[in-house]
C-alpha cells in the first residue's frame, strides 16, 4: 500500500466520524433547534457502543447502543428546549458535561479491553484493484452508510413534502403553526434524529477507529461538527466536502509530526481546532455583507398560544 492511498485511507476514517456527527446536527438546526450537546451524545454513542460491543461480540449491536445512548442524550435535551422551553444553549452546554461524565462512568470497567473492529467490504477484483481499490471498494460499513446518510438527508429536505415542512420551521415557526404544522412534534423528531446520528458518529470511533475505548476518546469532535454545519451553510452535499477537509487536516498534521517537521507537536494538534476558528471567524465576516444562511428561527424557543 502506497502512501498516498495511506493517507486517503485515514481521512477517509477520521473524517466519517464527523459526517455522521454532523449531518444529523444539520436536520436539527434546519428544524431550528441549536444542540450544543453533540459532544456529550458522541462520547456517550463511543461508551455504550463499545460496551455493547464487548458484551456482545457484534459491531453491530454495538453501533445500535450507540445510537440508542444519542437518542437517549437526544430526549433529554428535547423534553427541557422543547417541553419546558428551557434556553437551548445552556441545555446544550449542560448535555456535553453530563455526557463527558456519565460516558467515564459507563466505559470504567472497559478501559483496557479490546474488540474486533467492524469487517471492511471485500469485492473479489474490485478491491485489489491499484489505487482505488481499497479506496472505494475495501471500507467498513460505517463509511458508506454515512455518504447514504447525506443523500438520504438531502432528497428529505430538498425532494419531500415533509422535508419542505421541517425547513418552513426552522425559517418561522410562528408562521408554520398558523398553518396548521405540528412545529414541536416535528423538532421533536429532528432532536432525536440528531441524537441518533451523534451516538452512531460517537461508537464509529471505538467499533471501526480504534478496536479500544479510552475516556474522552471523541477528543472535541462533537465541536468540530457543529462548526461543520456552519461552514456547510446547512447545506448537506457541502458537509461532505467540509468533514473531509477537516479529516484531512486532521492527519496530515500526523504525518507532518511524523515526518519530523520542526514545529512544537501541541501546535500541531492544534490545527483542526485552529482550523475550525478560522473558518468560521471568514464566514462570519462574509455573512455580515452577504446575509445569513442559518435558518431565521434558530435558537428559538417556541411556545404555542393555542
Amino acid at each position: 500500500m502506497g502512501l498516498f492511498e495511506a493517507i486517503v485511507l485515514s481521512v477517509i476514517a477520521a473524517s466519517t466520524p464527523l459526517l455522521l456527527a454532523a449531518a444529523g446536527e444539520l436536520v436539527v438546526e434546519r428544524s431550528g433547534v441549536l444542540n450544543l450537546g453533540a459532544e456529550g451524545m458522541m462520547i456517550m454513542g463511543a461508551a455504550c457502543g463499545f460496551a455493547g460491543a464487548w458484551l456482545t461480540g457484534s459491531t453491530f449491536i454495538g453501533a445500535l447502543f450507540g445510537i440508542a445512548a444519542g437518542v437517549a442524550m437526544s430526549a433529554i435535551f428535547a423534553v427541557l428546549t422543547l417541553g419546558l422551553a428551557v434556553n437551548q444553549v445552556a441545555t446544550g452546554l449542560a448535555l456535553t458535561i453530563l455526557g463527558i461524565g456519565l460516558s467515564g462512568l459507563i466505559g470504567a470497567g472497559f478501559v483496557g479491553e479490546r474488540i474486533n473492529p467492524a469487517p471492511h467490504l471485500y469485492v473479489p477484483g474490485l478491491s485489489d484493484l491499484p489505487a482505488l481499490g481499497r479506496i472505494v471498494f475495501n471500507q467498513d460499513g460505517f463509511v458508506y452508510f454515512s455518504i447514504l446518510l447525506i443523500a438520504g438527508i438531502w432528497w428529505f429536505l430538498y425532494r419531500t413534502r415533509a422535508g419542505l415542512i421541517l425547513r418552513a420551521i426552522g425559517d418561522n415557526h410562528a408562521s408554520a403553526h398558523a398553518l396548521g404544522y405540528p412545529v414541536l412534534k416535528v423538532r421533536f423528531y429532528a432532536v432525536l434524529f440528531g441524537g441518533a446520528c451523534a451516538g452512531l458518529g460517537g461508537a464509529y470511533l471505538p467499533l471501526a477507529y480504534t478496536p479500544f475505548f479510552i475516556p474522552g476518546m471523541t477528543a472535541g469532535r462533537g465541536w468540530i461538527a457543529l462548526a461543520l454545519v456552519v461552514f456547510a451553510s446547512w447545506r448537506p452535499l457541502r458537509l461532505v466536502a467540509g468533514a473531509y477537509l477537516f479529516g484531512a487536516v486532521s492527519i496530515l498534521q500526523l504525518h507532518a509530526q511524523g515526518a519530523g517537521i520542526g514545529i512544537p507537536s501541541q501546535l500541531m494538534s492544534s490545527l483542526p481546532y485552529l482550523a475550525t476558528v478560522i473558518v468560521l471567524v471568514l464566514i462570519s465576516r462574509t455573512r455580515a455583507s452577504a446575509g445569513s444562511a442559518a435558518p431565521a428561527s434558530l435558537g428559538m424557543a417556541f411556545v404555542p398560544d393555542r
